[in-house]
């Protein structure tokens, strides 16, 4: 990288890191200061992406426009079927070949790269950014942000200490049709909020029960498991189903859809830290096979001004009760609106709709992966906020508050208990619930500044 191309990105950074957010806790200026628009390769951004599974399809087209001015240097994962597969993909639309890597640490030092893609999975999300900024990079950092509490507040101190742009992947935060709904909500156009329901229902199928085998070929095992103790591989692990394989490598339902609609929820309601949880869960489908965590959940937030938010997560029983499969209906004096990532309808107290809009987008709903406008949207604004162009739509400051609700409903669902929240700090006042707060490290990996 040149001299003068890694001055300009620096500086540029530093002028948006640390932002502060406007309105009720958040809002979404756009163009918050003037640079000169350099052309070229000293506004080229280098970028690298970690974790080439459902997600890596939605990064191409953000990656490969010509606008966004930016350049694929490394392609990284632990299984070599996922680097080849990603290879031919991105090879198909660039002119350049490259670089293909297994382990992540050896792509943080190069200088060259300015910004990396996270997409892993979840008990890789904060060690994994906290060495990328640790090393000056840039991230942008899938959802779910962090593992457990203490990750949480991990990454934000990273951010803070190491003063690098940090995006977290809940892209619904770069819709317009969302963002004009929630400035009308803030602006009182259904009165006043005092309750916000978010949903996700599908109809995810039995999943096979754990057996000890070997890891398949090409696999790294041991740096799939990272940060997590070390235990044998179990078939069918490293290929999604780690999700529900215990607590070793996923967060469950909650941090893997309801952070999407729960951040909606919690930007309508601006709202910060409840004061109260409260969780019924547990395993109600397909009761002899390998899913361990719960699949079915209802929670209640009570925040200290009385609002609450509602989450109804049914992830093996596909009754539609919504009429839709995900998003996130608010509750206010006079009416209420309904958000979801193809738009939001607005009705009165009667019922009836006056107002709609519709994206028109390609975001995906309800497909594992996802990937379309949003994103696309998401990523754009990723890059112009390291150029010092735009302020990030989801900070990573503001993605890990509503991260938190998900792990105080996991908490909550593995105590199976309810327990009251300290609303400045975010401290649980139970010593039960205190005790799940971080979680068992492999030694050496445990994630620090």
């Amino acid at each position: 990288m040149s001299t003068n191309r890694r001055s300009f990105i620096k500086k540029a950074a530093a002028g948006v890191a640390g932002v502060a957010i406007a309105g009720k806790f958040e809002s979404h200026a756009m163009s918050a200061k003037s640079y000169s628009n350099i052309i070229g390769a000293n506004d080229r951004i280098n970028v690298a992406i970690q974790g080439l599974g459902r997600r890596c399809p939605a990064y191409k087209t953000p990656i490969v426009t010509k606008e966004n001015n930016v350049k694929l240097l490394y392609l990284c994962d632990v299984m070599k079927s996922q680097r080849e597969r990603a290879a031919k993909d991105f090879g198909s639309v660039l002119n350049y070949k490259v670089a293909l890597e297994n382990d992540i640490r050896k792509v943080l030092e190069d200088k060259d790269v300015d910004a990396v893609f996270m997409a892993t999975p979840d008990h890789w999300h904060t060690p994994g950014a906290c060495m990328a900024m640790q090393a000056g990079k840039h991230v942008y950092l899938e959802k779910p942000c962090s593992h457990n509490m203490f990750e949480n507040e991990l990454v934000v101190a990273a951010q803070k200490k190491y003063g690098k742009v940090v995006q977290m992947g809940n892209q619904q935060r770069s819709s317009l049709e969302s963002n004009t709904i929630i400035k009308d909500i803030h602006e009182g156009i259904i009165g006043k909020i005092y309750k916000a329901t978010a949903f996700y229902i599908n109809k995810r199928g039995r999943v096979p029960n754990q057996t000890k085998t070997a890891p398949p070929e090409g696999l790294d095992w041991d740096l799939f498991q990272g940060p997590a103790p070390r235990r044998d591989y179990t078939d069918n692990t490293w290929n999604y189903n780690w999700h529900w394989y215990g607590w070793d490598y996923g967060t469950a339902e909650m941090g893997n859809n309801a952070t999407h609609e729960l951040d909606i929820a919690r930007w309508a309601l601006g709202v910060k830290y409840p004061m109260h949880v409260n969780v019924r869960a547990g395993k109600n489908q397909f009761l002899d096979d390998g899913w361990e965590m719960y699949d079915s959940m209802e929670a209640r937030f009570t925040f200290s001004d009385g609002q609450v938010i509602e989450w109804d997560g049914q992830s093996r029983n596909n009754y539609n009760k919504y009429g839709k499969g995900r998003g996130t209906i608010v509750y206010g004096s006079e009416g209420s609106a309904f958000l979801d990532r193809e738009g939001f309808a607005l009705y009165n107290l009667a019922g009836e709709l006056i107002r709609d809009s519709k994206s028109g987008g390609s975001e995906g709903g309800m497909a594992l992966g996802g990937g379309g406008d949003l994103t696309t949207s998401h990523a754009k604004n990723f890059f112009q906020t390291i150029r010092g162009k735009e302020e990030l739509a989801s900070p990573i400051a503001q993605g890990a508050l509503s991260q938190a609700l998900t792990h105080y409903a996991n908490i909550a669902s593995r105590i199976n208990k309810p327990f009251d929240v300290d609303t400045n700090s975010g401290r649980i006042f139970d010593r039960e619930a205190m005790a799940l707060w971080s979680r068992t490290y492999e030694p050496g990996w445990e994630p620090k500044l």
